[in-house]
């Protein structure tokens, strides 16, 4: 079969509805919804148009498709009798493999949105490129095919999975494999590479599944590509292998892979910071799909770690560049490391909170993120790139992997592919269903359809968030139906830029907000973080949100060693910071100075700036795209 009818191809991948346990409050797919203007459509359409084209060429030029060739040729060469022939791998890491793997997946969630053949017929090439370098019984990893006899790299194992719980990386391949496998069966409809993973999960269930060989991968995201080929299959054997990497890790291990303590024992975010968010957001699966509550009484601890002492205000985390590792309680130092793939990962994990909970404080975290310290891992162009995201920068260090300002790839690229397919399929965040209740958690422009009360509900907002908090949200319901619309009223809406003491606001109260249906006031009750709207919906209903944005002072809690004495602004969900490209460095804002607030169009693809006087302080995100030059978060704070 090459391809199943659109139709059946979503019906199959939301497996979660046939499922006999699952996320109680269940997102909207991302194919149900499209961004039709304003900020993330910006976005979105540079990053299909630029980022996903240099991404796929920079696989192609730097080799990453030429290993999976050589792995081919080498096995094809054996065995026609060339018994002593390999090739030393070409390429750095022995997890290039999953660059493809993710500029794949990123590609096909294009392809899930906007048909384009010429983008689908270069996927077919590749992926009969990696069919190609699988070996018989379903292994699947360039670096030991090319080089068989000994290992071809100093990472890799004699045997296979040896040195996995170290750096060999075999099993986090297969974890970025399976994902690309589903996304790509997703958009299409074909099989080839949903088969290719398949066949490499059986190779897993008969190496692992009977519990004899007890391994914890090095680098957790296996999991997570697990439960995502139970979803599309319905087979358990996948949900049990999730879980069985999960329970092999610790204890008396080491912290920087996670594998210190059994998963369900520990209460604390420590090492590898992308490694770790991989790992709780794979917990939260295993918690949703097997109903074990140790898992969420886990990474629920682990979660309030990071909120109250290891978050910065930009939605980093991974204070240390040494391991790219999270750091102690309240090490912040502006700095910071704060990966980009490691910002995905919290943005993935807090997502799966919310749907275990329903609670709002997970998605102000993860807009938090999105908005800054995610979204300053690309450039305005949308072909250069952060590895690291500071705070702060002198103007010239090479601490961008050896680079001094945002690189257009990396010798390790992990995060730019992972970047693309995270911004191309974010409109899964946006709206969630539980029982009657339909939850609004993204404000964008945007279009998009849930199924509520037993009838499609189409949603249309109007807004020009985040430069702007007012929000129009038109429900139309195919016919009258009652049921219930939470929307989200985020922390700094309230007062809070997070839900902890981490960080606050400083004196300037916020002003009232509104939430108004058919032009009539709704009480203002947040529960868990929304306003609950219950009635008989009808065409043309609207709900309109007013979300003042006062510019916010912000102060880091007193055992923030590196914030004492400062301060740092931001607006909405916006951090900002200070460039010397417009002012020296730092800026002098006399305690009574009052932010004006202007928009910018032509300035960095279309900004709003805040002015204190002669400062000016542009998006964090958006830093670094007019040279290198000096740049500041925080600001010491005027004197009285």
């Amino acid at each position: 079969m090459n391809r199943l009818p659109r139709c059946l191809v979503l019906f199959a991948l939301a497996g979660s509805a046939l499922l006999a346990a699952d996320y109680p409050f269940q997102p909207v797919p991302f194919t149900a919804v499209r961004v039709t203007g304003g900020f993330w459509q910006a976005k979105q359409e540079v990053n299909r148009t630029v980022t996903l084209p240099f991404a796929l060429q920079q696989c192609e030029e730097s080799g990453r498709l030429k290993n999976f060739d050589l792995a081919a040729e080498v096995m094809r060469r054996r065995a026609t009798g060339e018994k002593d022939y390999q090739v030393t791998p070409p390429t750095i890491y022995p997890f290039d493999d999953t660059d493809a793997y993710k500029a794949i997946e990123g590609a096909a969630y294009v392809l899930s949105m906007q048909r384009d053949p010429a983008l689908e017929a270069r996927l077919d090439g590749w992926i009969a490129r990696i069919a190609a370098a699988q070996e018989p019984d379903g292994y699947l990893y360039t670096f030991r095919t090319m080089h068989p006899d000994t290992p071809g790299h100093k990472w890799v194992g004699q045997q296979r999975w040896e040195k996995d719980p170290d750096l060999s990386h075999e099993l986090y391949n297969a974890g970025h494999l399976y994902e690309a496998g589903v996304a790509h069966f997703q958009a299409t409809g074909k099989r080839v590479l949903l088969d290719v993973c398949l066949k490499n999960a059986e190779l897993l269930w008969r190496d692992f599944g009977d519990g004899k060989l007890r391994l914890a991968p090095g680098h957790q995201i296996v999991e997570m590509g697990l439960v995502k080929l139970y979803r599309v299959t319905g087979d358990a054997r996948w949900l049990k292998l999730a879980q069985v990497f999960l329970d092999a890790r610790g204890p008396g291990n080491t912290p920087y892979s996670q594998q210190h303590q059994l998963v369900v024992d520990q209460d604390e975010a420590v090492g590898h910071a992308v490694r770790a968010n991989y790992m709780y957001a794979g917990m939260a699966d295993i918690a949703a799909l097997s109903g074990d509550t140790r898992y969420l009484a886990a990474i629920t601890k682990i979660w309030d770690n990071v909120v109250t002492k290891k978050l910065y205000l930009t939605g980093g985390t991974g204070a240390l560049a040494k391991g790219e590792a999270y750091g102690a309680d309240y090490e912040l130092p502006h700095d910071g490391y704060n990966e980009t793939c490691a910002a995905l990962a919290l943005m993935n994990w807090n997502h799966r909170m919310f749907l275990l909970t329903g609670d709002a404080k997970y998605m102000d975290v993860l807009e938090r993120t999105a908005y800054n310290g995610f979204l300053s891992g690309v450039s305005a162009s949308g072909d250069r790139f952060f590895y690291p995201n500071p705070l702060s920068y002198d103007g010239a260090a090479k601490n961008n992997h050896g680079h001094a300002g945002r690189a257009p790839w990396f010798g390790c690229a992990c995060c730019p592919p992972n970047l693309m397919r995270t911004l191309a399929a974010l409109t899964g965040y946006f709206y969630a269903v539980k029982d009657d209740a339909l939850y609004v958690n993204f404000y964008a422009q945007s279009e998009g359809e849930a199924k509520i009360a037993g009838t499609t509900v189409r949603l249309t907002q109007a807004t020009d968030y985040p430069w702007s908090g007012g929000i129009r949200l038109a429900v139309t319901p195919a016919a009258p139906a009652k049921f219930t619309l939470c929307v989200r009223i985020p922390g700094w809406v309230q007062g809070r830029p997070v839900p902890s003491d981490l960080y606050s606001y400083g004196q300037v109260a916020s002003p009232a907000w509104q939430v108004r249906v058919a032009g009539a006031a709704v009480p203002a009750q947040v529960a868990q973080g929304y306003v609950a709207i219950t009635r008989e919906w009808r065409k043309g209903d609207v709900v309109e949100l007013d979300f003042p944005m006062p510019v916010h002072a912000v102060t880091g809690n007193e055992k923030i060693a590196a914030t004492r004495g400062q301060v740092a602004f931001e607006r909405g969900p916006v951090v900002y910071c200070f460039e010397q490209a417009d002012q020296p460095l730092p800026p002098v804002i006399g305690s009574s100075t009052v932010a004006t607030v202007a928009a910018r169009p032509e300035l960095l693809g279309g900004v709003t700036v805040l002015k204190f006087g002669d400062a000016t302080a542009i998006p964090y995100f958006a830093w670094n795209n007019r040279g290198l030059a000096p740049m500041t978060v925080w600001v010491p704070r005027a004197e009285k």
